[in-house]
């Protein structure tokens, strides 16, 4: 499937790529992935677009020190709740970590839900920046003029990015036209690397549950969220105030509305659930297209069964 080879000097495994562990949220790459990373000697760079928030750990199942058991693990709690975090600056950070793990002679496994963090990481992908002042710009002229009518002028700008939109998102109209404006480029060259999927550039291992399964680990883990200090959690951040990108977390805004008292907790809870199950269907849409990915069933034999085939895998 891909041109990296694998090596075993001193008990150490060293690979010309990195080596992926990808799933669904809540299927336990945690677990798995701490003991793979003991197993092959590797460095875990978290892919997950909540767990690099400072302070944000309960509500993002975030592992803890003690689970990290001397296991170096890269890209946690690297920004603070209130800025906003952008998947170019997660990009940069993620390939500054892999940089400083191959100098260390070491083996990088990515860990993640995020299949938009994990491809940001493996490949070409490019991530145009963003201008306040030119955005809120467009954002007057689309309330003045009306989506429809700024469509059309993406379409004399960029046919193709138009024609992959709905008339009526002015949101992704405004972003087309700004990325235009800043660079130079069309929106749309920004995408050609996005239907690539070179063989060379990761060794991934996808772990596949039931559906039925899958459902009730969700829901044990909303359970133990709550368990475990989750109401304290968002109510400790709610006087200092969330960036967008931050609040945006499964959990966090459902907690903030229990605590202005507009939801019930039970209400909170199953509204957590239910986010969080859509959440692991869109993960496993992301993950399905990408043909690197060989998947492993967790069963019910526990991580330590699901590690020595996934060991295999990296190490045939």
């Amino acid at each position: 499937m891909s041109t990296a080879t694998t090596s075993v000097a001193g008990g150490r495994v060293q690979t010309e790529v990195p080596l992926a562990l990808v799933g669904p949220t809540a299927s336990g790459k945690t677990e798995a992935s701490i003991l793979l990373a003991r197993r092959l000697d590797a460095e875990v760079v978290l892919v997950d677009a909540m767990t690099v928030y400072r302070g944000m750990d309960v509500g993002t199942a975030k592992p803890s020190a003690e689970e990290r058991g001397g296991v170096p693990h890269h890209l946690v709690d690297v920004a603070d709740p209130m800025e906003s975090f952008s998947v170019a600056r997660f990009q940069a950070l993620a390939r500054e970590a892999l940089a400083g793990i191959r100098d260390r002679g070491r083996t990088a496994l990515l860990v993640g839900g995020s299949g938009l963090y994990y491809r940001a990481v493996v490949d070409d992908l490019e991530f145009p920046g963003t201008d306040p002042a030119v955005r809120g710009e467009l954002l007057a002229e689309a309330a003045a003029i009306g989506p429809h009518a700024l469509h059309r002028r993406l379409t004399d700008l960029d046919p193709r990015a138009a024609a992959a939109m709905e008339p009526s998102n002015a949101r992704r109209a405004v972003r087309a036209l700004e990325v235009a404006a800043l660079t130079g480029r069309p929106f749309s060259s920004f995408a050609r690397g996005w239907d690539r999927y070179p063989g060379d550039r990761v060794r991934a291992a996808g772990i596949g549950m039931p559906p039925d399964v899958l459902r009730a680990r969700i829901e044990a883990r909303v359970r133990r969220q709550l368990e475990e200090g989750l109401v304290d959690e968002v109510a400790g951040f709610l006087d200092r105030g969330f960036a967008l990108t931050a609040s945006q977390a499964i959990g966090y805004h459902e907690m903030a509305e229990y605590l202005a008292g507009r939801w019930s907790l039970q209400e909170a809870a199953e509204r957590i659930v239910r986010r969080t199950r859509a959440l692991a269907r869109r993960q496993m849409a992301w993950f399905r297209r990408d043909p690197r990915i060989r998947w492993f069933e967790a069963g019910p034999e526990g991580a330590a069964a699901l590690v020595e085939e996934i060991e295999e895998h990296y190490l045939g």
